[in-house]
């Protein structure tokens, strides 16, 4: 078995082990409360008969009244800016973002996973090599809390990803593919996708689809592949 053939089978059953499916979205709820009431107004009693010499009242005083005092303009906050991506992290097109960390394969041609839930291993090609895949591996879920990859389930053609490295510098790709695999599809496809020969790629694998457990956890791999943009 080739390392590359290695990798894709140890890392994606370390990587799909021991996680646990919990994603709730609640959707959100307006409450209209309040009725209009409305002002009722009696009248009641009725003239007397008026005397034969009956004297009129002078008209009421007529009192000016003041206009209500415009309310003040209201201030409006502006929206804050986007914090900076700080370096040594990748950021996915709808947000999701995670701290790297650089890795080497593990005994069988293992990539170790993320040890924690916001960060993703790094195995592979640099960011500036010129061909080879860039490999990122992170978690779906995590003890009911949700990954950074499980955003990787719902992304599209043409999504920027961003990866900045540990001196600042922004790198910017595009994602161009859109792959999901059984698990025992995926070794026949190690060489193809995690090859460090080809035009140079970032690869982003997570797991997802049908929890089974045991050994195997979910049942299909996510990949997504993006291009330097």
């Amino acid at each position: 078995m080739s390392v590359r053939r290695g990798f894709a089978l140890g890392a994606v059953t370390v990587l799909c082990a021991d996680l646990v499916a919990a994603l709730i979205i609640w959707p959100p709820t307006t409450v209209v409360a309040g009725t209009a009431q409305p002002v009722s107004v009696s009248v009641a009693g009725g003239a007397p008969a008026a005397p034969a010499q009956q004297e009129v009242p002078p008209p009421p005083d007529i009192v000016p009244t003041t206009p209500p005092a415009a309310p003040p303009p209201s201030s409006s906050k502006q929206p804050e800016a986007p914090k900076p991506q700080g370096p040594g992290t990748i950021q996915l097109p709808a947000g999701g973002a995670a701290k790297l960390v650089r890795k080497e394969l593990g005994p069988g041609a293992e990539l170790p996973v993320p040890e924690n839930l916001g960060e993703v291993t790094w195995w592979g090609a640099e960011l500036s090599a010129a061909t080879g895949a860039s490999v990122f591996a992170g978690h779906v879920n995590w003890r009911g809390a949700t990954g950074p990859f499980a955003e990787l389930w719902t992304e599209r053609i043409g999504g920027a990803v961003t990866v900045v490295d540990k001196a600042g510098k922004s790198w910017r790709y595009k994602v161009s593919q859109l792959i999901t695999l059984k698990k025992n599809e995926l070794p026949q496809r190690a060489d193809e996708l995690f090859g460090q020969s080809g035009p140079h790629r970032i690869v982003l694998v997570t797991c997802g689809g049908r929890w089974v457990g045991g050994e195997t956890g979910y049942a299909e791999n996510r990949v997504v592949i993006a291009d330097p943009a």
